[in-house]
């Protein structure tokens, strides 16, 4: 029997659907819990090709919510798409998989998104999902925008021309903000957030646009609320990112942050493209976090082996390192 038959079997897509499908690209940011979630399902679900980018490795304390992982790929410190890869092809040997162990750049991200059929983030920080939003803004690609922290989840599908993007509702990127390794995070979050998202991509892939939803949906698993919010009438006309005068700011190099590796020391400066609240980002320090200084200048404090220096003009010393793709993976796992 066809390892399609039971989607074949629901109407909504039937054979066209899953001969469309199997033509497709699917471009996923990010290889952790959602991207994880997002590219199993996809793959199972026959998308033809689904191409993964990552710049992080397998740890321990990834075992408890990213699906596609083993023990021996933490105890190996695989690389998230190089493990990822292994187990999508054990899964389903028809799908393409392609895999980049990279940072994801806008340079790198507009070159994967040229032929992309949607684009699902799956990433850990808002200064990419400000670059995905740019990227799929200029070449028409529709993206999938989720997140999850905690018990809670988000989801919103961006269809560029149509909807608000990314820039429309948040107009600035969000500093000092929770995430999983501040607050934590439990697996039933992960799994709604994906099935969120791939719901969206599937219709959208199967040639089903009309049953696209038109709302930014949000939850609390723990708490049991559950929302969906139409945003249609935040979209601006004066967006940098969709208007008609769009001029796609994040893919310009000065509004991204730069690192750089201090001479004669072992230490990466990150310079974000913005000033910081730095009582913000003090209130949301693990309760692990050693050695806190404040003064009116910058937040000093110390956290697994590494000292981090963030100072209120956007400037992040983070000393224990010469890594500057380690220095960025740092950042962004403590401040989203």
């Amino acid at each position: 029997m066809n390892r399609y038959s039971r989607q074949v079997l629901f109407k909504p897509i039937g054979e066209a659907g899953q001969s469309a499908l199997q033509e497709k690209h699917a471009l996923i940011i990010g290889a952790g819990a959602l991207g994880s979630g997002n590219a199993e399902m996809l793959v199972r679900a026959g998308v033809g090709r689904v191409t993964i980018v990552d710049r992080d490795y397998v740890d321990w304390s990834n075992l408890q919510r990213q699906q596609l992982y083993a023990e021996l790929d933490a105890a190996g410190q695989l690389p998230k798409a190089a493990a990822a890869k292994r187990r999508l092809q054990a899964i389903n040997s028809e799908v393409e998989i392609v895999i980049h162990v990279a940072d994801a750049t806008a340079e790198l991200l507009e070159r994967l998104a040229a032929d992309a059929d949607v684009i699902i983030d799956a990433t850990d920080n808002f200064e990419t999902r400000f670059i995905i939003n740019d990227v799929a803004q200029k070449l028409g690609v529709p993206w999938i925008y989720g997140a999850c922290v905690g018990s809670y989840g988000i989801s919103y599908t961006i269809l560029p021309g149509e909807t608000p993007c990314l820039s429309c509702l948040l107009q600035t990127i969000p500093l000092g903000g929770a995430t999983c390794d501040t607050a934590g995070i439990i697996s039933p979050a992960v799994s709604m957030t994906v099935s969120h998202q791939v719901a969206e991509a599937l219709k959208l892939l199967s040639g089903n646009r009309e049953a696209l939803r038109r709302e930014l949906v949000s939850f609390d698993v723990w708490s049991n609320e559950y929302s969906a919010v139409r945003v249609q009438a935040m979209k601006k006309e004066s967006c940098p990112s969709c208007g008609p005068d769009a001029v796609h700011p994040y893919l310009q190099r000065e509004n991204t942050s730069q690192a750089a590796v201090l001479c004669g020391r072992d230490t990466v400066q990150i310079r974000l493209p913005q000033a910081v609240p730095i009582e913000e980002y003090r209130r949301n320090l693990p309760p692990h976090a050693e050695h806190i200084v404040q003064n009116p200048y910058l937040l000093s404090f110390s956290l697994d082996g590494k000292r981090f220096v963030l100072f209120r003009d956007g400037r992040l010393l983070l000393h224990g390192t010469k890594d500057i793709t380690e220095a960025r993976t740092i950042y962004h796992r403590y401040f989203g």
